[in-house]
């Protein structure tokens, strides 16, 4: 469940936000700031545009665009050439600040280097999205203290509606609004998010903005609602529909742009009521929809949320993503699902088509739907391409899920599909991660796996002839309790690599664990070495992002921002 901690000080901040939304009359297209005078930041004046030039402004190159930096989901920042494994240390690393927004920061933020906004000039930009379904774009150098001054901020809400409320379930907790990790496309100067919202009448709404990266301005004709229909009698059906409520999803996981087309997959809201397994797709250039597919259309359940992980791709375009406790038909036709029920799949599909290519589910996949225990806990890794001992270039992908201690190793040419009597899969490794399974994702780089499971370690599996090894080669001192980590490498090219880990402490402050990627056994840093200095409230399933020398991390109320300290 997510757990939502205030102070003082957040809850004055909301009721700012509330009263901006408010005399704006809940118009969308106004109730975005637009900045004038250059940004400003500090614990005071509110979440309007500044007036004092930035002198921290640094060039950077960097862009952080989507989830986990690629398309492959690999994790892995490769341009970090300024924090390295000999200065992050608790001596000259540290919290430098926070940016304060209006709710739970759920989704990883991203960031722009050298953008222009109009009237304040060229700015390293921080996107952050929050559950209260506002979008906020923060000067990335100018966090000093408890900052709140936005370059410009943008409600994705249309008059007379709200956040979505959590409809009984702690999930998401207490508002629902945007949720999942938005996706830039610089060459059209748009972020795109989905977000949900409730109107007076109680109804839900679910829509796909393009916001302008320089003012946040509706984009390419946003924003869109979204609505669905798929032939098939499952749950939600009428008269051989199944038709998309609102009011059971959540777009858990992050969006996916690849052949310019917005992949969105959705998981159930509390995971309780009549739902299905949806993939919806939209055109880049004009948000209509051009495809949907469901993946239980005769059956039920089959959410595919990945504990706030992504949809990934491969050089062909074909995504990938996995579902969580659903229906499964084990009556095959050439090996796919008789019924086209694919609860508790690996899918691969065709994009921008959006139809079912191949597929792996584990040989017990009924038992393990019964039991509640989803393959799709847990969120894709797509390995580089690698060659093995007799040559041969392979294409891999990496999952594990809920209460299952196998690493799964899959060829996405053949992934395998179902087979009663034993996995056809391309490697296994049984017991890799601790028996609570995997509730995140695990991150790639230099020739390594790492993972980071329920009650587990922090582990490094290298990659030999394009297998894994059985045994880790290192691993942290400490276990993650729920939900484990998904761990986040920095490093400049092939070298200095750091790999970064957010644990979820029972005190309920969060902790920020940096490793030598090299050797896990030795912990560079972490946030509790400075005392209370660097401390911050802990929030559920974030991953760190790392840019241009700074660590960003989501909490209840705010992005907490590490970096060298002066």
């Amino acid at each position: 469940m997510y757990r939502y901690r205030a102070n003082l000080l957040p809850l004055i901040l909301t009721t700012a936000v509330a009263l901006l939304l408010i005399v704006s009359c809940g118009k969308s297209s106004e109730s975005n700031t637009s900045p004038t005078n250059g940004s400003g930041s500090g614990s005071g004046g509110g979440f309007g545009p500044g007036s004092n030039p930035n002198p921290g402004f640094t060039s950077s190159s960097v862009d952080v665009v989507t989830y986990h930096y690629d398309n492959l989901r690999t994790g892995q920042s490769t341009s970090e050439n300024i924090l390295t494994p000999a200065n992050v240390n608790s001596t000259s690393f540290g919290k430098l600040g926070s940016f304060l927004v209006d709710g739970a920061v759920d989704a990883q933020p991203l960031y722009l280097s050298n953008v222009t906004i109009p009237g304040v000039g060229v700015r390293n930009v921080l996107y952050v999205v929050t559950e209260n379904g506002t979008v906020f774009a923060f000067d990335a150098d100018s966090v000093n203290g408890n900052t709140t001054t936005p370059l410009w901020m943008k409600s994705t809400q249309s008059p007379g509606e709200t956040a979505s409320d959590n409809r009984g379930c702690g999930q998401v907790s207490p508002k629902i609004g945007i949720t999942s990790t938005p996706v830039i496309d610089r060459s059209r100067g748009v972020i795109y998010v989905v977000a949900v919202s409730k109107d007076a009448q109680g109804g839900y709404h679910h829509r796909i903005h393009a916001l302008d990266l320089t003012t946040g301005n509706e984009a390419l004709g946003g924003p869109v609602a979204i609505t669905a229909t798929f032939p098939g009698s499952g749950a939600g059906s009428s008269n051989g529909t199944v038709v998309f409520d609102p009011s059971q999803y959540n777009e858990r996981a992050g969006l996916l742009e690849v052949n310019g087309t917005i992949v969105t997959v959705w998981g159930s809201h509390c995971d309780i009521g009549t739902y299905t397994s949806w993939v919806m797709a939209f055109s880049a250039g004009n948000l209509q929809q051009t495809g949907v597919l469901n993946l239980v259309p005769n059956g039920s359940e089959g959410g595919i949320w990945m504990a706030g992980g992504a949809p990934a791709s491969d050089a062909a375009g074909n995504a990938y993503f996995i579902i969580g406790n659903g229906t499964f038909d084990t009556t095959l036709n050439a090996g796919f699902p008789a019924q086209g029920d694919c609860g508790n799949c690996f899918a691969k599909i065709s994009v921008p088509s959006v139809a079912l290519l191949d597929y792996f589910t584990p040989r017990n996949t009924v038992m393990l739907s019964d039991d509640d225990f989803d393959l799709g806990s847990g969120g894709p890794l797509l390995l580089p391409d690698l060659t093995d001992a007799g040559g041969v270039t392979r294409h891999l992908a990496v999952a594990s899920g809920k209460q299952n201690a196998s690493i799964y190793v899959l060829d996405r040419e053949n992934m395998g599909k179902f087979n009663s009597s034993a996995d056809a899969i391309y490697q296994e490794i049984p017991g890799g991660i601790g028996s609570g399974g995997e509730f995140g994702k695990p991150s790639y780089f230099n020739n390594t796996v790492y993972y980071g499971g329920v009650g587990d370690t922090l582990k490094a599996f290298p990659i030999v002839n394009a297998t894994l090894t059985a045994t880790p080669s290192s691993q942290s001192s400490i276990q993650f309790a729920y939900p484990g980590t998904t761990p986040s490498i920095s490093s400049n090219g092939a070298t200095g690599g750091i790999v970064w880990a957010i644990e979820n402490a029972a005190s309920s402050t969060g902790v920020l664990h940096a490793y030598d990627a090299a050797n896990l056994g030795t912990e560079l840093y972490n946030s509790n070495q400075a005392g209370k200095r660097d401390q911050f409230s802990d929030n559920k399933f974030v991953t760190p992002m790392v840019a241009n020398g700074r660590v960003y991390v989501g909490t209840p109320n705010s992005v907490v921002v590490f970096g060298r300290q002066q």
